[in-house]
């Protein structure tokens, strides 16, 4: 399961990770979000030696969300390098999360 991240680990286990790391923003009271969990634990299994995830609760972290734009829950943001390369919003597939970080694994 996602570890949880915020403003104080978020530099150091999301932008300075070698690996593509996905950030899920999540809220605890969104639909959306607890349907996508489960694709996200599938996804974090599946890549677990080639990805990390993490996840953002929005409502404790609201400036981090901020700073990245996050408009609504849930958004999926792909860092790789320390720089945002991609981004979902809502309930997706997991066959558009993979193609998100896809050509970063191979």
């Amino acid at each position: 399961m996602a570890v949880r991240v915020n403003a104080d680990n978020f530099e150091e286990l999301v932008l300075k990770e070698e690996k593509p790391v996905l950030v899920d923003f999540y809220s605890d009271t969104c639909i959306p979000c607890k349907m996508l969990a489960g694709t996200l634990g599938d996804v974090e299994e599946e890549y677990e030696e080639k990805i990390k995830i993490y996840k953002v609760n929005v409502n404790f972290d609201a400036d981090l969300a901020g700073d990245y734009g996050i408009m609504a829950a849930p958004t999926l943001v792909l860092f790789y390098g320390g720089e945002e390369k991609g981004r979902l919003k809502g309930a997706v597939e997991k066959k558009e999360i993979v193609e998100l970080f896809a050509d970063l694994i191979s």
